[in-house]
């Protein structure tokens, strides 16, 4: 199948889209393989008229591929629609689509500079040349899932550095092959997505050098070959449902639409909000003061609280669960021990209440009501940090696995960030510790992990960016 007639080539590359070649398009299939056995899911995020996505999934089994694309542009996501199984007329950056979800990453980004009002230009995280194909690959890598196939297709210059160092943490048996028109000056890489504790460092080096000489015009790649002589790529079979692929803001043609659907904006509100204007029954009896406190802790009453002295709380409670550990010694009648360490669930209520008093000494102060016995040292200012660190560790953020163990009080943090900002790097081996070494002197990103007791966690990461902006406490499921 031609994937456009030749006459308009050259205003689909105007428009931002820069198909790619029939040519290369077959040769890059023969590198890929299909899974076993199982339902295959593959995804192009910058899909086009969805002709190359649909060649992938014809060549790898129709039958047992689902084919999911986003499109910028309604003419050719509308021709898209007819040939894939999902298709988003959408901006990427305006999607939310669930992580680790396809096994093949279709990625033949925009090309050209990212400039600021882009809606991918607030989420864009380097230190480098800001790029739109640096930006979508970032947005995309979350959605590969670990041992899918990336396709990306690139031109050749944007091969910096940054982009080069991204590739080869993320990703093993790279290879790199020029395509076979060089109108666009269009690179093919391949890749299987790994956990970068299972990368080989050395040959992550060679392969980052060899994409870095490309990158700056000093090599040129060799031409992607007619007949695939390498092991091809597997394509994996689907790790799991796709909760989340859909448009966060919808156009006013597709509201317009979702109306007519609906028969009206509120087809059902007298049954969801009929009721809304009805006092709620009081309970029998007053409630006792164990009553009050079991609800507080359940969060069933929260908000504004106003007392008969005219005291005023902004009120929240809350409960989360805790293992307890009960370690037991037995002796048998030989004199052997043994141990018996069991894990009890015990479930831990804390209510906060905001002093919104305006007479009291406390105004605008947080008081907090725990049954936990354990108590959590306040975190050392961020002053203070500063001053015995060995380098300026910039905004100090956590993910949101790390704020709920912190939340919860599983999890400590400010004894493994001392330490990372000390140059104790934590349990690494000697070549991750010696690039740390010369990170500090080069300016380049430091990594840290550390043992950790909480709850069903047992290691943290610290990562300090290159550009020293940030530093990261996050667990490798967040990675």
């Amino acid at each position: 199948m031609a994937l456009m007639f030749p006459r308009l080539a050259h205003n689909f590359a105007r428009n931002g889209n820069y198909p790619t070649d029939e040519i290369t398009l077959e040769r890059t299939l023969q590198a890929l393989t299909p899974a076993t056995s199982g339902r295959m899911r593959i995804c192009d995020p910058c899909a086009g008229e969805g002709v190359a996505l649909a060649e992938a999934a014809h060549f790898l089994g129709r039958d047992q591929v689902q084919a999911f694309a986003v499109e910028y542009d309604r003419e050719r996501a509308d021709h898209a629609h007819g040939l894939l199984d999902r298709v988003l007329h959408s901006d990427l950056f305006d999607t939310l689509i669930s992580r680790q979800s396809f096994g093949l990453l279709w990625l033949n980004p925009p090309y050209g500079d990212l400039v600021a009002d882009h809606s991918g230009a607030s989420q864009y995280q380097g230190s480098g040349r800001r790029r739109l194909e640096k930006a979508f690959y970032q947005r995309c890598l979350p959605l590969l899932q670990y041992g899918g196939v990336m396709v990306l297709i690139v031109p050749h210059y944007v091969l910096d550095d940054e982009l080069t160092g991204w590739l080869s943490n993320h990703f093993a048996d790279l290879r790199v092959y020029g395509a076979a028109d060089s109108t666009f000056k269009q690179v093919v890489i391949f890749g299987i997505r790994v956990r970068r504790q299972d990368l080989v460092r050395a040959s992550t080096s060679q392969v980052r050098v060899h994409l870095q000489a490309i990158g700056a015009g000093q090599q040129q790649p060799e031409e992607i070959p007619a007949i695939w002589p390498w092991e091809p790529y597997l394509v994996p079979s689907v790790a799991g449902e796709l909760e989340h692929f859909y448009r966060i803001s919808l156009e006013p043609e597709q509201f317009a639409a979702e109306i007519l659907r609906l028969r009206g904006l509120w087809p059902d509100f007298n049954l969801h909000f009929g009721q809304a204007g009805l006092q709620p029954r009081a309970p029998v009896r007053e409630l006792s003061r164990w009553h009050l406190a079991l609800a507080l802790a359940a969060g069933a009453i929260s908000g504004v609280v106003r007392s008969k002295s005219g005291r005023v709380l902004v009120v929240k409670g809350d409960t989360y669960k805790e293992k307890v550990r009960k370690t037991e010694f037995t002796e048998d009648e030989k004199g052997n021990v043994s141990e018996v360490r069991t894990l009890t669930d015990r479930f831990i209520p804390i209510i906060r209440a905001w002093e919104m008093t305006t007479s009291s000494v406390n105004h605008g102060q947080v008081l907090i009501i725990s049954s936990s016995p354990a108590s959590i040292d306040e975190a050392p200012a961020a002053e203070e940090l500063v001053a015995t660190s060995l380098f300026n560790p910039g905004q100090i953020v956590m993910t949101a696995a790390i704020s709920h163990l912190v939340e919860t009080g599983q999890l400590n943090p400010a004894s493994v960030l001392k330490r990372h900002l000390a140059g104790d790097w934590g349990e690494l081996c000697d070549d991750d510790r010696a690039s740390n070494q010369l990170a500090l002197t080069h300016g380049d990103r430091l990594f840290s992990s550390y043992d950790i007791d909480a709850g069903d966690e047992s290691r943290l990461w610290i990562i300090t960016e290159a550009d020293r902006s940030y530093t990261t406490l996050l667990l490798p499921s967040d990675y």
